[in-house]
């Protein structure tokens, strides 16, 4: 063999050798890249193409997938869309998924290993593949009454049974119709998406879970009167309540809500300094049992925990290191105090199951296509913030808030109540942010609730959290007691 035609033969050996490494590479090292990249169409169409699974609540499908004649063969399909848009999430087309859509992929669409013998099943019989139903936790009638009594203000409510950790109701406002998103034509979807993102007030953000964190405001003293039970405190226990507490090594003072005096000789109770919300005594405590007594206490209730309930949670977190003026300001909720709403539902739950908190849960049990039990979620222990005895005395402290204190407008009648209220600053001009935290029936807890209500919502005059959050906490409440309280 000469010389060129030796060179020729080895040219084209390299090409085939490249040509087979190239093929090889794409067939099976980036075979899972190119499937999951969202411009394959083909991936698309086959992944649409599948029945997919339905998302259920109380026993009805909220979001099903209904036969089409198109190449997707099947429309994702939202029942009370915009009731449900915090879990549910949304499948697009375009877009991807968000919420449940998202994080039960695998189920919903019927590739998850747990559902290998069901497809198996299907290829032996020759039943075309379906996916999982995934039955949430959601209670209708409790969902309903939160998002009906936050209505159009801007804000989140989370209730959760502080017996299991389920979630009852997870409602953010304002909220979306996910129907739009989920539309086969990509120029509307395209329209519908971006006028979503202009809205100022943010309606894809879920502010339950994973919104902008918030300063909790006076609600935090739960926290701090916690903090202070297991240091021995209880709640006869006198607290120095000024009518303004002079902050260290400052010029600065803190006064009480509206200048007002908590007690005519300084002095009063701890239960007393609850029920009324003292500022000037709660700022005094926190400095007295030191912040690493409080920040370790916040952290047994779950701030800085990376939950999934299985949507991610944002961490509520803490002021780092902070001296004592600053450890002042975060023992009433500000300064840099920030938290999720369902972090402070998590706070209610904890003091409502005796001390015990429950690892919150959104999803209760999936089933295959032919309602066979795949999966079933049991409640799990997140925490023991406090001691029985403990619990009880501040849910004592907590229903006097209630009945005779700056709560009362979470009464419900024939239920003892227990609760907390908090007006927290936004260290801006706008309106303080309105919040109540509680959990009825005080001695027999079915439900534990969070509401926030950003920057006092529409209501005219003065904003509180006892005004503006506690009546939308009671409708959630007896919602719930109403549905009987069955997890």
């Amino acid at each position: 063999m000469n010389e060129p035609v030796r060179r020729l033969s080895v040219v084209v050996l390299a090409m085939f050798l490249t040509l087979m490494v190239a093929a090889s590479y794409i067939q099976v090292i980036a075979a899972g890249d190119l499937n999951a990249d969202a411009r394959n169409v083909r991936t698309l169409y086959r992944e649409y193409g599948t029945f997919r699974g339905p998302i259920v609540v109380d026993g009805e499908s909220v979001v099903w997938s209904s036969p089409v004649d198109d190449p997707y063969n099947y429309q994702r399909t939202y029942s009370d869309g915009p009731l449900y848009a915090a879990a549910t999430g949304y499948y697009s087309t375009v877009f991807g998924r968000t919420g449940i859509e998202q994080t039960e992929n695998d189920l919903l669409s019927g590739t998850a290993d747990s559902l290998f013998w069901t497809r198996l099943s299907d290829l032996v019989s020759g039943e075309t593949q379906r996916g999982a139903s995934v039955e949430l936790t959601l209670d209708a009638e409790v969902q309903q009454a939160a998002a009906s009594a936050l209505g159009d203000d801007a804000g989140a409510v989370v209730a959760l049974d502080p017996r299991t950790g389920e979630v009852l109701a997870m409602v953010t406002s304002p909220t979306y119709d996910p129907a739009v998103l989920a539309n086969h034509s990509s120029s509307e979807v395209n329209a519908a998406y971006q006028e979503l993102l202009a809205q100022e007030d943010g309606p894809l953000v879920n502010r339950a879970i994973a919104g902008d964190l918030y300063p909790p405001g006076s609600t935090f003293k739960l926290i701090v009167a916690a903090a202070a039970l297991e240091a021995g405190y209880d709640a006869d226990s006198e607290l120095y309540a000024p009518d303004e507490l002079d902050l260290p090594s400052t010029s600065n003072t803190i006064s009480n809500y509206g200048g007002k005096s908590c007690a005519a000789n300084e002095r009063q109770t701890l239960a007393e300094s609850l029920e009324i919300s003292c500022n000037t005594s709660f700022a005094n405590l926190g400095m007295q049992l030191g912040w690493s007594l409080v920040e370790s206490k916040a952290a047994e209730f779950g701030w800085g925990e990376q939950l999934s309930i299985p949507l991610a949670v944002t961490p509520s977190v803490l002021p780092d290191d902070p001296d004592g003026a600053q450890t002042a300001m975060a023992s009433l909720g500000q300064f840099d105090d920030r938290a999720t709403p369902l972090q402070m539902a998590m706070v209610a739950a904890g003091i409502a199951n005796d001390g015990v908190l429950m690892r919150p849960y959104l999803v209760d049990s999936v089933r295959d296509a032919n309602l066979r039990l795949v999966e079933d979620f049991e409640p799990e222990q997140l925490s023991e913030p406090m001691t029985r005895a403990d619990a009880n005395e501040l849910t004592d402290m907590m229903v006097t808030v209630v009945e005779s204190g700056t709560g009362t407008a979470a009464r419900i009648s024939g239920v003892e109540v227990a609760g907390k209220t908090g007006t927290a600053e936004t260290g801006t001009d706008a309106r303080p942010h309105a919040w109540f935290v509680g959990f009825a029936p005080a001695d027999d807890p079915v439900v534990a609730v969070a509401v926030l209500v950003e920057n006092g919502g529409t209501t005219d005059g003065e904003v509180t959290g006892g005004r503006v959050a506690a009546p939308i906490a009671k409708a959630v409440m007896e919602a719930a007691i109403a549905a009987g309280g069955d997890s």
